[in-house]
């Protein structure tokens, strides 16, 4: 299949510089009256091109935030250099002193450029660090297995390393690892973050299970293997490696919602046409994040199938981890805070907040739990609603477990 597509991408790259090219040429005459079937072909052209083109890993694009009314610089550092993941601080040229957050990033198809807007708000009121997953293709076999393990230990060491004043923030599926990582840590007596923020995660997938849910309990894990693995083309740094590719992650979700997406790329081509310039460029915007996936490490995805989705280990407690028994019941120095969406149809009511039932050494007063009402899964850490509703109760709860600064 990845060859299949390989050759696909391959055939269609000399006609899309060709269409982009006419579609310019035919938007020049948007204005003449007579222009309305140029338009419309316009549209036609730009909606192959969008269609068919392969989409990079964008940008952040993050160079500056706004500090106390004051424009601050803002440059993206990697601090460490991992096989499968960078560790990337988003490093704000001031003096101030404010809580570090390790913002971790789910590692299920998508970059971790996806947080852009998670980073974006948080960055005037906390010093962030971000985990930016590799691309499966890009890592030579050399670097070896990547299991749902070294994803836990990927944690552990970043954790160590930001020091245990940190903040964490997971999204999605690096709940799971995130806390299990945090459990470990307190099982060893080692100290562990002050708080640990869970946001749209299957802590325990056995509740209000969505069609995710349903479609990974239906197929057996040999389905998965031969369905969703295959083997990175030799033409990339990873060739030879077994993964489950980003375009057929991007298939299966698109096919989930099959209709919703039909009719956003019509209304793409009916907006083009007609000119609605801003509606035009919401769509670009949000497909050309949803459209660049990466390659996940095929042992890190079928551990994940049967881990986290099949067995449940983690709510069930029997998740061993490289032979350490994993016990939220052992937390109890980190407060917890856990987030869901009230219309979230990839994590459901209560797999999140599960946590709570899990974590019995923390006490009740340290516990919060946030449902945003009228959101889906991406309104809970992107958009209008993050941003205005689901963001500033988090910042408050965050800022009310770091300790104030001693005056000097």
């Amino acid at each position: 299949m990845y060859q299949l597509y390989e050759l696909h991408s391959a055939a269609w790259a000399p006609f899309l510089p060709w269409l982009q090219a006419s579609a310019s040429f035919l938007e020049a005459f948007e204005n003449v009256p007579s222009a309305v079937p140029t338009r419309h072909l316009a549209a036609g052209f730009q909606l192959l091109v969008r269609l068919w083109k392969r989409y990079p890993k964008p940008q952040f694009g993050l160079a500056k935030t706004l500090i106390d009314g004051h424009r601050v610089a803002v440059s993206e550092t990697v601090v460490l250099d991992k096989a499968f993941c960078r560790l990337l601080h988003f490093e704000r040229a001031t003096r101030h002193s404010q809580p570090v957050v390790l913002l971790v990033a789910p590692l299920s198809g998508h970059h971790a450029t996806l947080l852009r807007d998670t980073v974006r708000v948080m960055l005037p009121d906390f010093d962030v660090f971000l985990t930016d997953w590799r691309d499966g293709r890009e890592v030579p076999l050399a670097a070896g297995a990547f299991h749902l393990d070294d994803y836990v230990a990927y944690m552990r060491e970043f954790i160590d390393y930001l020091g245990p004043d940190l903040h964490i923030v997971s999204i999605c599926q690096s709940t799971v690892p995130v806390l299990a990582a945090v459990s470990l840590m307190a099982s060893r007596g080692e100290p562990t973050p002050r708080s640990l923020t869970l946001i749209g995660g299957p802590v325990d997938a056995q509740r209000e299970p969505t069609t995710v849910d349903e479609l990974a309990v239906n197929k057996s894990l040999d389905w998965f293997e031969r369905e969703m693995i295959d083997t990175v083309p030799a033409h990339y740094p990873g060739a030879g490696r077994r993964v489950c590719p980003g375009f057929r992650q991007r298939m299966a979700f698109m096919a989930m919602k099959a209709d919703h997406h039909l009719r956003s790329h019509l209304n793409y081509y009916f907006d083009v046409a007609a000119g609605n310039t801003e509606a035009a460029q919401m769509h670009r915007s949000f497909y050309d994040e949803y459209n660049a996936v990466l390659d996940m490490a095929a042992e890190y995805y079928l551990d994940t199938v049967r881990v986290v989705f099949q067995e449940c280990r983690l709510a069930r407690g029997t998740w061993r981890v490289c032979g350490e028994h994993v016990r939220p019941g052992d937390i109890r120095a980190s407060a917890l805070i856990t987030v869901e969406g009230e219309h979230d149809d990839i994590c459901g009511p209560g797999q999140t907040r599960a946590a709570h039932d899990l974590c019995t050494g923390i006490e009740a007063s340290r516990k919060h739990h946030l449902t945003a009402r009228g959101c889906g899964h991406y309104g809970i850490f992107s958009g209008t609603r993050w941003r205005t509703e689901v963001y500033p109760r988090i910042r408050s709860l965050i800022y009310g477990y770091t300790p104030v600064p001693a005056a000097c």
